[in-house]
């Protein structure tokens, strides 16, 4: 059985990728972790998982999920000796997904992004020595285009070393792409670049809320500190997930670097506004793009404040995303969408229902413990 070495496979994108392959293919996934059992490994995946899936559909996978304990800051990815040699001997690819989204932190972005990619290069160094290594894959981000400003962006036109980046996140992710080319020459690559991802097409929930927290807030604003003509570059965890796990897979990918993300399809603030409160009796917001440099500074003002309340959140949320969400820059998506045969759905299609629950729930997803398997039979 093929075995695809991954990483990142608990977190919310990761749910994604490894829904896809573990219903669409026969691989078994090699999953490097921090849980210290094999049984928190189980609760986990298990966690990641349940948006996807029934108890029963998981118990019947388990057997597909190997546990790999490790941490991806530790030296040589914390692996022990005897999971190491599993890993070389038997990945035939690796799945670069896990990463430190933590746009405010340079230090975590250090560690995470770079010390831990660095580590996953040296260990496809070991495989591609091995037996050869049939492909890496890694997921980097369009923050590694930096700052912009009312642009369409290309791929190959992207990363611009002269251009200034608008967080640690973004910096740190454009020289992991670096690393990956400099390092692995004689290795298959693939680099996948997702917008700003946002909920599921098909349902409601969803398990991550950053993002979708600050889209609530301004879509609840009656004035918005920016203009409404702006598009907003938000694209559905379902392609995104579905999109990497199939061009991963495939032999020969047309291209080496995919934007997943909404192009020019995207839609502008005012439209998802729109959208989101479509059928309701609320007043329309005003646009005024002239508060954004005062919407920013106060934003910033909250963020440094001491005290940890609703407050500093809000003004933590901004200082982070507003760059993001106002400079109304999109990514072209045409060689994804050609690869996979599929576009991605428009937010403003599905935003309303996402908006509703993370509302209904309080930006919380109601996480089922995982049953025994008798139960689940």
């Amino acid at each position: 059985m093929t075995s695809v070495f991954v990483t990142g496979a608990t977190g919310f994108l990761g749910s994604y990728v490894a829904d896809v392959l573990l219903r669409e293919t026969d691989v078994r996934l090699l999953i490097l972790t921090r849980a210290k059992d094999r049984a928190e490994f189980e609760k986990k995946m298990w966690d990641a998982l349940q948006l996807h899936m029934s108890a029963r559909e998981f118990h019947g996978y388990l057997p597909r999920l190997e546990f790999l304990r490790g941490d991806l800051t530790a030296p040589d990815l914390g692996l022990s000796k005897e999971d190491r040699a599993r890993a070389v001997t038997q990945a035939e690819s690796v799945l670069h997904i896990a990463a430190s989204l933590n746009r405010k932190s340079e230090k975590e972005c250090l560690n995470h992004n770079l010390r831990g990619t660095l580590s996953v290069i040296k260990l496809a160094r070991e495989i591609h020595t091995d037996h050869g290594l049939r492909r890496f894959s890694h997921v980097s981000t369009v923050a590694v285009a930096g700052q912009r400003d009312a642009e369409v962006v290309t791929e190959d036109a992207a990363i611009d070393w002269k251009r200034n980046d608008y967080d640690p996140y973004g910096r740190t992710k454009k020289f992991c792409e670096h690393m990956v080319r400099e390092l692995l020459p004689d290795v298959q690559k693939t680099f996948f670049r997702p917008s700003m991802v946002i909920g599921d097409s098909r349902f409601a929930e969803t398990t991550q809320f950053d993002m979708i927290r600050a889209v609530c807030v301004l879509a609840d604003l009656p004035v918005v500190p920016f203009s409404g003509d702006v598009r907003e570059d938000i694209v559905n965890a379902d392609w995104v997930g579905r999109a990497i796990a199939t061009i991963h897979m495939k032999p020969q990918p047309k291209w080496e670097i995919y934007h997943l993300s909404a192009g020019t399809s995207s839609a502008s603030a005012k439209a998802i506004s729109e959208s989101i409160h479509a059928g309701t009796n609320r007043r329309r917001p005003v646009w005024s793009p002239r508060l954004e440099q005062p919407f920013g500074a106060v934003m910033n003002g909250l963020a440094g404040r001491k005290r940890r309340d609703t407050l500093t959140m809000v003004g933590s949320l901004f200082k982070v995303f507003l760059p993001y969400i106002t400079y109304d820059t999109v990514f072209d998506n045409a060689r994804a969408v050609e690869e996979t045969g599929i576009a991605p759905v428009p937010f403003t299609q599905y935003g309303q229902a996402v908006y509703e629950f993370c509302k209904r729930t309080n930006f919380s997803y109601p996480y089922l413990p995982m049953p025994a398997r008798e139960a689940a039979e």
